[in-house]
């Protein structure tokens, strides 16, 4: 029986159970079919994972979810994965952390209702929530320069929809939203612009990864620093985003990639995704931007900071060669740190760039990137290195701490 097939036989099986304010789905995840009752204009009562306060773990809390206001999305949440942004917001240190709020934003899901004036996408849609909004309409947008969508930025920025408000509720209080997404919730509200319609035979456990790793680091090397066949690439820091970079080096036709990282546990791996070579800095007595330089002939052709580490940026800065060396920020630093390098390191022709979502244009690239994992062009499911259950989320954050996983899928 087709997939087509399938959910006509099944809609037909769910129509009579139905009532008249309620519609039904079904899907195929794992080659298992899972259908689901849609309640659109209903508020829904699902499981959450709140952030009650900074420094806590969360808490498996029964949420009243809103139906979707004009241009909003109500999407159900099949899968969600746990990354360092999300660790970094409950830590308390990001200056635009506020609680109580749902964390998440690498998920996947199916659209079970929209609002008014929602015009590319309907109920049943297979999509990916996006951190990084495209309108199409702002200067951002239409710039190729860039990707950086502002339309909804402030309210996003305050854990608000675009009207100002929250659509998520619990024991009476007004939960925040999280960088648009929240997916740390078996139900969630995005604004449209907000969603990436996917190929509904993606496997949702495994593509909730290109909501933001994989794209960021990937998107780093092909996009941000558009590496050229046959040059030399130093990435800095081997977790989740750092082994996109390596693969992104790789599929652009690097020669040689270095891997560096203080843990040597991760050089293995990093091997797998491309690396040539791994190093770790705590072997030598000199700085690793001087040890890069002596293995490369004067320096590498690109570079990629993937940790946040300030000094880290200098030294991948300082490891690229004299002329025409490009280093790439795509760690992200603590609040109100600053980079530092000597001047002359840019007078003589080196470059550093920053990038955000690999560059990507979020809602016209991320279905593309599903297309290339689907005809495995690119890697996902090696990223994925733990799986757990919804009330087994916080051991997903220790496991990131502890250093044992890539990734942790955590299935709602």
């Amino acid at each position: 029986m087709s997939l087509e097939q399938f959910i006509n036989y099944t809609s037909g099986l769910l129509s009579p159970i139905l009532g008249p304010m309620e519609m039904g789905f079904c899907s195929v995840q794992e080659d298992k079919p899972t259908c689901s009752l849609f309640f659109p204009f209903q508020v829904i009562k699902c499981k959450a994972a709140v952030a009650w306060e900074a420094g806590k773990p969360l808490s498996i809390e029964e949420v009243e979810v809103a139906p979707p206001k004009a241009h909003e999305v109500r999407i159900k949440i099949i899968a969600t994965a746990v990354c360092h942004t999300d660790a970094y917001t409950l830590s308390g240190a990001d200056p635009e952390g506020s609680f109580p709020v749902i964390l998440g934003h690498e998920g996947a899901g199916i659209v079970e209702s929209v609002g008014e004036g929602v015009t590319k996408l309907k109920a049943g849609d297979t999509v990916i929530p996006l951190y990084i909004p495209q309108c199409g309409e702002c200067k951002f947008c239409l710039n190729p320069k860039t990707n950086l969508c502002q339309k909804i930025r402030v309210t996003q920025g305050k854990g608000l929809m675009p009207d100002g408000t929250s659509r998520f509720t619990c024991k009476g209080k007004t939960i925040l939203h999280y960088m648009g997404t929240s997916t740390f919730s078996e139900y969630t509200v995005v604004a449209d612009i907000s969603v990436a319609k996917i190929d509904p035979l993606a496997p949702l456990d495994k593509v909730c990864l290109l909501g933001c790793g994989i794209s960021t680091g990937y998107g780093a090397a092909v996009n941000t620093a558009k590496v050229e066949p046959g040059s030399t690439c130093a990435v800095f820091g081997l977790g989740g985003v750092g082994l996109a970079a390596i693969m992104g080096c790789k599929v652009a036709g690097a020669s040689q990639i270095i891997g560096v990282d203080i843990n040597k546990d991760k050089f293995a791996r990093a091997k797998e995704f491309g690396a040539s070579k791994c190093i770790n800095p705590q072997d030598f007595s000199k700085p690793i931007q001087e040890v890069l330089i002596e293995m490369t002939d004067g320096g590498v052709d690109y570079s990629f900071e993937c940790i946040g580490n300030v000094k880290v940026m200098r030294a991948a800065l300082e490891a690229c060669h004299k002329g025409w060396g490009l280093s790439v920020v795509v760690g992200v630093a603590a609040s109100g740190e600053e980079i530092a390098t000597r001047p002359f390191q840019l007078v003589t022709g080196r470059t550093w760039k920053g990038t955000a979502f690999g560059g990507w244009k979020s809602v016209e690239s991320v279905p593309k990137l599903v297309t290339e994992y689907m005809s495995k062009k690119i890697k996902v499911d090696e990223f994925v290195t733990h799986n757990l259950s919804f009330d087994q989320i916080n051991e997903a954050f220790e496991l990131m701490h502890a250093g044992k996983s890539i990734r942790t899928v955590v299935k709602l």
